[in-house]
């Protein structure tokens, strides 16, 4: 059975929609109490995907987690994994590995030690044993590491003890809760593409639970973003971010600019909508299968706005006037917030494609200018 497509831009390997699903979440539902913790939720994640469940607190991601690991009990529902129901299966029955945030590694073991204590526990050959946890250190180059204890670690270190100590045991499924939390930022970012060539090079599917939007975009295959116990939006990183369905989604990935409308005119490869704060008409290059005087939104992304001391759009389509209100260099990039007629303040950025001291920049604070942007540029949405 092949699951992978040829990569495409943007995003990594696309699942082929013909497979058979990997991991089949069922209709299901958790409750604590009279707390519903998930929603009714089925979720199809197919082989060798790095999935992630992606949402703030109390969203639900890690309650899912748990079940599909064998911690919590669905209230209804059934787990499918590799095309057996696990839904009644206890944890250690499961063809699936944990990593938990707080790595949970025994202090008093060596780095070796901790890798090998679930292949002890299975009843593994020394040997064997032996070889699996040389060749699990040498995948996440740790070898060198093998006799100290985790206090003589540092963070990313541990990290990847934690991560080969859930692979050792060679699961069909790994699952990883905010693996990469505890790290600061700059380590963060450069753990993250080692997770991923690890994930290549074994094929293991990887479910990732993650609030951090950035890290979502990075490691994934595909997105679940959730909220109150339910699926709000699944897609690629690029659909996720170009093609939000709801505010929710649109707001909760990166920033965003939205606009309250109503449809003024709809044509198959058009769409005019009014705005009526600033008594402004935008325009669509593509068809919207929605009726005139419907309310909708209207959203566009920062760095789709281009800033200008004077007008460049004919017949202003997708242009207005406004104001700097702030600025913050950001060093690739330098963030405006654009304050427009009505008070409402835009979010736009550019990139800082070349050196260049305070002085000897162009728009400064309360500056005339212009923002603009693409008919493509736009995003509708209905909910």
């Amino acid at each position: 059975m092949t699951e992978f497509k040829k990569p495409i831009v943007g995003d990594r390997p696309a699942f082929d929609a013909e497979a058979e699903p990997f991991i089949d979440i069922q209709g299901v539902g958790k409750k604590f109490g009279v707390f519903t913790a998930i929603d009714d939720i089925s979720l199809k994640i197919y082989k060798g995907e790095l999935f992630s469940l992606l949402g703030g607190s109390g969203c639900g991601k890690t309650t899912l987690l748990r079940i599909l690991a064998g911690f919590e009990k669905p209230s209804k529902g059934r787990v499918i994994i590799d095309g057996t129901d696990v839904t009644d299966m206890p944890p250690y029955e499961r063809p699936v590995n944990m990593m938990f945030q707080s790595y949970a590694l025994f202090p008093h073991m060596t780095v070796e030690k901790n890798v090998a204590y679930g292949l002890h526990r299975d009843g593994v050959s020394k040997v064997e044993t032996r070889e699996r946890v040389a060749d699990m250190l040498a995948l996440v180059e740790m070898s060198d590491f093998a006799k100290r204890k985790p206090n003589q670690l540092s963070g990313g270190q541990k990290q990847r003890v934690a991560l080969a100590r859930s692979l050792v045991k060679r699961p069909k499924v790994l699952l990883l809760d905010e693996p990469l939390g505890a790290l600061d930022k700059r380590l963060r970012e450069h753990t993250q593409f080692e997770l991923m060539n690890i994930q290549d090079k074994l094929g293991i599917t990887f479910v990732v639970v993650t609030h951090d939007q950035e890290e979502a975009m990075t490691l994934s295959s595909r997105i679940a973003v959730m909220d109150k116990g339910n699926v709000i939006q699944v897609g690629t990183p690029s659909d996720i971010y170009e093609s939000p369905e709801t505010k929710f989604t649109a707001e909760f990935i990166g920033s965003i600019n939205m606009f309250d409308c109503h449809v003024k005119e709809s044509g198959r490869d058009h769409l005019v909508a009014h705005c009526g704060a600033l008594a402004q008409d935008f325009y669509l290059d593509r068809g919207v299968a929605v009726k005139e005087a419907r309310q909708l939104w209207l959203a566009v992304r920062p760095e789709k706005i281009q800033i200008s001391r004077q007008s460049t759009v004919e017949n202003g389509v997708n242009e207005l006037p406004a104001f700097i209100h702030d600025i913050a260099y950001m060093g690739t990039h330098t963030i405006y917030r654009i304050r427009l007629a009505n008070g409402q303040i835009l979010q736009a950025t550019t990139p800082n494609l070349r050196r260049s001291s305070e002085g000897e920049r162009n728009l400064t604070w309360e500056d005339a200018v212009f923002v603009s942007w693409e008919p493509s540029s736009m995003v509708v949405l209905m909910k």
